[in-house]
């Protein structure tokens, strides 16, 4: 059945496999090394970015300073309740407008309304703090911007909308709702 001849090459076929599968292993690793756990000069010292990505981040800060002195009460004048209804879907997974709770509160009348004041749904207890406190146009953008950020443990995990003009619209659209 098998000869010496063919148990010769089955056994060099395999270890040459072996050896092929460990060198191509070295290989990668050393051109794909992700760290700098004993690698040369690069072991002690700041590994150098090849590339960046520009996301926009680093001139956020810059634009920070005049995002300070964005007139709010004059984007909120010219909002557009059209723009915002489309802005709104974004919204509209979470909050209904028809008066009844989905995972989030209904948002009819929701501009000059108190904070955590829809019967029935379950705030978080950072949103529960602030019952006493009304849903001002200016509340609304602040909390659209980041919610997180305006209310630390609120149960809302939207990031938010960075547009000043979006966050206007959708605050034009949502006083349009009784």
């Amino acid at each position: 059945m098998f000869d010496t001849m063919t148990m010769t090459k089955t056994v060099g076929a395999v270890c040459g496999s072996l050896l092929v599968l460990m060198l191509v292993g070295w290989a990668g690793n050393a051109l794909y090394t992700v760290g700098a756990a004993g690698h040369g000069e690069h072991a002690e010292g700041e590994l150098t970015q090849a590339y960046t990505i520009d996301t926009g981040e680093a001139a956020a800060p810059a634009d920070g300073d005049g995002g300070a002195t964005v007139d709010v009460a004059a984007l909120l004048a010219a909002g557009d309740a059209a723009a915002g209804e489309a802005v709104f879907k974004k919204c509209g997974s979470c909050h209904k407008l028809d008066g009844s709770n989905g995972v989030g509160p209904h948002l009819n009348g929701v501009v000059g309304r108190n904070h955590a004041s829809v019967d029935g749904f379950a705030y978080s207890e950072a949103m529960a703090a602030k019952s006493g406190e009304p849903w001002t146009p200016e509340a609304i953008f602040a909390f659209l911007e980041n919610p997180k950020k305006v209310i630390p443990g609120t149960k809302m995990a939207f990031a938010g909308l960075p547009k000043p003009e979006d966050r206007a619209n959708v605050i034009a659209f949502l006083a349009s709702k009784p």
